[in-house]
């Protein structure tokens, strides 16, 4: 945990197969969010914490197109919630991530009949991104966050949507990030990436949208080699154009749901889709859609396929907590 800086997240998100065919993805999230400064002394009180945790967790049942998500939001006093407390690295109730090696977890959460337990073992050692261990996101003083992500994480459990539990495996992405000045008024949100390819290579990849807009310079990615080299994708440099669009009746945010994606410097050209449409979270402090995709098309003269998440904000109403001014 980092409690000097304002914001943290700890961030899971993976496809996963069953036996018989059926495929899930799923996200668990845990949030730092502080609401009183590390210099400011803070009242002996059990109700009074500097910061206030929150998570989020969804499963996207693919094969049937349905879409479950929840959040918790507490005080996080007398244990209810924490974070790097022993071997439990976040947790709000019985929604728990744990830490059974250097870089490998246990992940434990359930919301009435939709429940997941997943064993996670990395098959990459982590990647920092960003230049010199600083990933820009605006040009503020101090826009900009520490993250790195275990990119390969290969995972096995149970997942549950209603009354059967269902042995699955598949592949989870985790990023940690943290930062205290992210965005500025003129940004309205960001269209983020991840992708594992089928021939063990990664991508993350994100675009920040300005209100005239544009896409702001700060906007990066990284590629990540099958051997675990990485390479920086500065902005300038990929190509990212919505092809199609779906309006959510729930909020009336118009997201991308389908891209073009071209990086010429890796002769990479990729069309990305969402596996079902509807993958819209709306809660607090903002709605945003995060969802599973696919994506296919060509990586150095050769055909590659992948799959991955999408995180889009800004779409379905302001996105709040990380601005800088």
């Amino acid at each position: 945990m980092h409690p000097s800086f304002k914001t943290e997240w700890w961030y899971f998100t993976g496809n996963l197969l069953a036996a018989d065919g059926k495929e899930f993805g799923y996200q668990l999230t845990f949030f730092r969010q502080g609401v009183i400064p590390p210099n400011q002394p803070v009242p002996p009180s059990n109700w009074i914490r500097r910061d206030v945790p929150f998570a989020h967790f969804a499963v996207s049942q693919i094969t049937e197109s349905k879409f479950h998500h929840f959040e918790r939001l507490v005080r996080g006093v007398s244990g209810e919630a924490g974070f790097d407390e022993g071997s439990r690295l976040a947790w709000i109730g019985n929604w728990e991530c744990e830490r059974t090696g250097p870089h490998d977890f246990r992940l434990r959460a359930s919301e009435g009949d939709i429940r997941i337990d997943l064993k996670l073992n990395a098959e990459k050692l982590p990647v920092v991104h960003g230049i010199d261990g600083a990933s820009r996101k605006s040009d503020a003083v101090g826009g900009y966050s520490h993250y790195y992500s275990l990119t390969r994480l290969k995972t096995a459990g149970t997942i549950q949507t209603g009354t059967a539990s269902t042995t699955v495996t598949g592949c989870s992405w985790f990023d940690h990030e943290w930062a205290s000045n992210q965005l500025t008024s003129q940004q309205v949100g960001w269209d983020w990436f991840s992708l594992q390819m089928d021939d063990g290579c990664e991508l993350m990849l994100y675009q920040i949208r300005r209100k005239d807009g544009s896409v702001d310079p700060a906007s990066s990615g990284t590629f990540i080699r099958a051997d675990g080299t990485s390479l920086h994708i500065p902005h300038g440099s990929f190509r990212l154009e919505p092809v199609s669009t779906w309006q959510s009746p729930a909020s009336g945010g118009r997201y991308p749901v389908k891209w073009r994606l071209a990086i010429p410097s890796l002769n990479l050209a990729l069309t990305i889709a969402a596996r079902f449409e509807n993958q819209e979270l709306r809660g607090e402090p903002f709605t945003y859609w995060e969802g599973a995709i696919t994506a296919d098309g060509t990586l150095a003269g050769t055909r590659t396929e992948a799959r991955g998440y999408l995180e889009m904000t800004g779409y379905g109403g302001p996105i709040k907590g990380l601005n800088s001014r």
